[in-house]
């Protein structure tokens, strides 16, 4: 049975690919008579032509990829583009390493472990970046020995 007019025909009745026209199984006699447009488009109203939906683009993959990336995975050396500062920006790293640097020598000035004047030096060099970590403020203070002497 050659139905191939009949699925051009309807496929530009239906204003889609003749891969997505479907004729029904019952019906095919009345469809193997329809040669105008007019005979096509009376039996697609009828519900003896269907349209096929559109096959859309899966979300899964996408999905498990997200995922993945929010655990921390795929940040390998293969999935890098950019250069190393250009990934995690120097300014933010900066900002965040003055942060713990300025509060670590804050909780010391509360604590009176070290006096204002002292603060003031520490602070002048943290903003002038010369401690490179946290620990490395604890090993210049212990050095200098500018512990605070509690009477």
């Amino acid at each position: 049975m050659d139905l191939r007019l009949q699925k051009r025909l309807a496929s530009q009745v239906l204003k889609c690919s003749s891969k997505r026209v479907r004729f029904t199984d019952d019906r095919m006699e009345e469809i193997k008579e329809a040669i105008t447009r007019k005979d096509v488009l009376s039996l697609a109203k009828d519900g003896a032509i269907i349209k096929k939906a559109k096959l859309g683009i899966s979300q899964s993959r996408a999905r498990k990829t997200k995922r993945q990336k929010r655990k921390g995975l795929r940040t390998g050396p293969g999935s890098r583009k950019g250069k190393k500062k250009a990934r995690n920006g120097g300014k933010s790293v900066w900002v965040a390493k003055v942060r713990i640097q300025r509060e670590f020598i804050r909780t010391l000035r509360d604590k009176e472990i070290i006096t204002k004047d002292t603060f003031k030096g520490l602070n002048s060099k943290v903003k002038g970046g010369f401690f490179r970590s946290k620990r490395h403020i604890k090993v210049f203070i212990e050095e200098r020995q500018l512990l605070n002497e509690k009477k």
